[in-house]
C-alpha cells in the first residue's frame, strides 16, 4: 500500500489496481503494471505498460473529481495550446474500494523546476511565462455551457472571494508556528495576508469564468523549457479564476513574472490578490502535509519567499 496522506486514506495497492484493471478492462491485464514514483495527494497513480496511467482517488468522495474531469477536461481543454489528459476509460468501484477511477493516455514530460531564489534571475523562465499565460487565459476564455453557474458541481472554494480565506489563513499561520524548521518570517506572513485583505476585489468580484484550480509545478509538464501539458483537471470549476495567477510564484523568477503578468493583462488588484491566493495556498500546506510530503512542503516554502519578496518584506535568501 502506497503511504498514507490523509487520516481517511483508501487502501490502494498495486493487487487491488490489477484486479479493478483486469475486471473492467481486460484487453488491458496483460500489461505491466507498476506504481508511479510521485504519486499526488489527491490521487495514487499506477502506470500501466507505456501509454497508460492509472488513477485512484485516496479518500471516500475524491472521485467526483475524476467524474467531474471525464466531464469537462476535454471541452476545456480542446481549447487549450498545450496537452491535457485524455480519458481512455473510466472504472467503476470494486474489491472493497468505494470510488471511480481512471485512467488516462502517458504524457511525455518533466515537472518544472520551482523557483527557490526569489531574488535571483533565470532568463530561460520567459518562455514558460508565455506558456503558462496562453494557458491562464484560455482556460478563462472558454465559453460557459448554459447552466454552468448554477452547477453545484463545477463551484469550489478557490474561485470564492479571497476574503473567505480569511480565518482559515489566519489558523494555519497559528499552526505554523509550531512546526519546528519551517524557517518561515509568519510575522511577514501575516502582514502580507492582511494587506490582502484591503485589496479591491478580495470581499468578491463580478467575474465567473472557468479556472482550473490548481495550477502548480506538480500539474505542469515542459520539456526543452517550454510547457507541453497541464495535468489533473478534477478541480476544474467556475467561479474567480485569480487562484490561476498563483503559479507564477512557484515557477517563475522576478522578471518572468513581469512577462505573465503582462501576458495575461492582471491590473494591480488582481495581481496581488492572485499573490495573496499563493500564499494561503502554501500556508495551509505545511500544517497538514509537513511530515507525510516534505517535497511538497519544499517547494510551497519557496513559494512563500518568493511573495514575501516581491512585497518587500523579510530577508532574501542567498
Amino acid at each position: 500500500m502506497l503511504g498514507a496522506l490523509h487520516d481517511d486514506e483508501l487502501p490502494i495497492d498495486v493487487d487491488l489496481v490489477r484486479a479493478l484493471v483486469d475486471r473492467d478492462l481486460p484487453q488491458y491485464s496483460g500489461l505491466p503494471l507498476r506504481p508511479l514514483g510521485a504519486s499526488g495527494s489527491t490521487n495514487a497513480l499506477y502506470r500501466l505498460g507505456e501509454e497508460l496511467l492509472v488513477r485512484l482517488p485516496r479518500q471516500p468522495g475524491s472521485g467526483a473529481g475524476i467524474t467531474k474531469e471525464a466531464r469537462w477536461c476535454h471541452l476545456v481543454g480542446q481549447h487549450l495550446p498545450v496537452d491535457v489528459p485524455e480519458i481512455e476509460a473510466i472504472g467503476e468501484p470494486g474489491f472493497g474500494y468505494p470510488e471511480q477511477w481512471s485512467v488516462v493516455r502517458w504524457l511525455e514530460g518533466e515537472v518544472p523546476h520551482v523557483v527557490t531564489r526569489p531574488g535571483v534571475v533565470d532568463p530561460a523562465r520567459a518562455g514558460l511565462a508565455r506558456d503558462l499565460a496562453g494557458v491562464v487565459t484560455a482556460i478563462r476564455d472558454v465559453d460557459l455551457p448554459p447552466d454552468a453557474l448554477s452547477d453545484p458541481d463545477l463551484r469550489w472554494y478557490r474561485g470564492d472571494p479571497l476574503a473567505l480565506r480569511d480565518a482559515v489563513t489566519r489558523q494555519a499561520v497559528d499552526e505554523c508556528s509550531r512546526i519546528e524548521g519551517l524557517g518561515l518570517d509568519l510575522d511577514a506572513v501575516l502582514a502580507c495576508w492582511e494587506e490582502a485583505m484591503t485589496l479591491p476585489g478580495a470581499g468578491g468580484t463580478s467575474v465567473e469564468r472557468w479556472y482550473h484550480g490548481d495550477l502548480l509545478a506538480e500539474n505542469l509538464l515542459v520539456r526543452d523549457g517550454h510547457l507541453t501539458a497541464v495535468l489533473d483537471f478534477g478541480g476544474l470549476a467556475v467561479g474567480d479564476p485569480t487562484v490561476d495567477l498563483m503559479v507564477a510564484w512557484e515557477v517563475l523568477d522576478v522578471a518572468s513574472r513581469r512577462t505573465f503578468r503582462e501576458s495575461v493583462g492582471a491590473d494591480e488588484s488582481t495581481w496581488l490578490r492572485g499573490r495573496a491566493w499563493a500564499l494561503t495556498i502554501a500556508v495551509n500546506t505545511f500544517p497538514y502535509y509537513w511530515r507525510t510530503m516534505p517535497e511538497r512542503c519544499a517547494d510551497r516554502q519557496a513559494i512563500v519567499r518568493a511573495v514575501l519578496h516581491d512585497a518587500g518584506l523579510g530577508p532574501v535568501p542567498g
